[in-house]
């Protein structure tokens, strides 16, 4: 297996900065702005962004890991993933949702089928006024009808590759 670099921790930072200002400008700053990382690495990279849009905002962004694992629908037979019974109930310091700006972001968009599921479990916070997607790396494939608001980077990939983002770098890696 072959490992080629494509984005250095200094350009993923540059990155990321860009995509906090774009965000700011579409959302008219960043007041009742709530950032979902979906976990694990969506959320490392959620911070990263989460302070980049401080700085630019200019103010404190709410931020928050979001865990999907229940909401998946491609992961394991039907009966083996959590009901809508199992799945935990909210903390009781729950951000809430309702009537605010809500940004999702993940590390890599590829088939979609992880946005999906995270638009299922943002609304267990109630129903946000907006819902935006924000990744580091666009790399295709779609298999549900899901399109980032905000993209780093679009890197066209054969599907068996993999793209893989080291969040202590932060660094960007094409697995073949």
């Amino acid at each position: 297996m072959s490992k080629s670099t494509l984005m250095t921790p200094e350009r993923v930072r540059r990155t990321v900065t860009r995509m906090a200002y774009e965000i700011v400008e579409r959302n008219r700053g960043t007041d009742g702005l709530l950032v979902f990382g979906l976990k694990t690495r969506g959320a490392a990279l959620a911070a990263l962004l989460a302070d980049a849009l401080e700085e630019a905002g200019g103010q404190p962004v709410e931020r928050r890991a979001l865990s999907i694992a229940g909401f998946r629908d491609d992961r394991g037979a039907p009966s083996a993933r959590l009901a809508d019974d199992d799945r935990q109930p909210l903390p009781a310091d729950a951000p809430s949702a309702q009537d605010r700006d809500v940004l999702l972001v993940d590390d890599v968009l590829f088939t979609g089928r992880t946005a999906r599921a995270a638009l299922d479990a943002v609304l267990q916070y109630g129903r946000p006024r907006t819902i935006q997607l924000a990744v580091l790396i666009d790399r295709g494939h779609r298999e549900v009808p899901v399109h980032p608001d905000v993209v780093g980077r679009v890197v066209p990939t054969k599907h068996a590759e993999r793209v893989v983002v080291d969040v202590d770098g932060p660094a960007v890696y094409l697995e073949d």
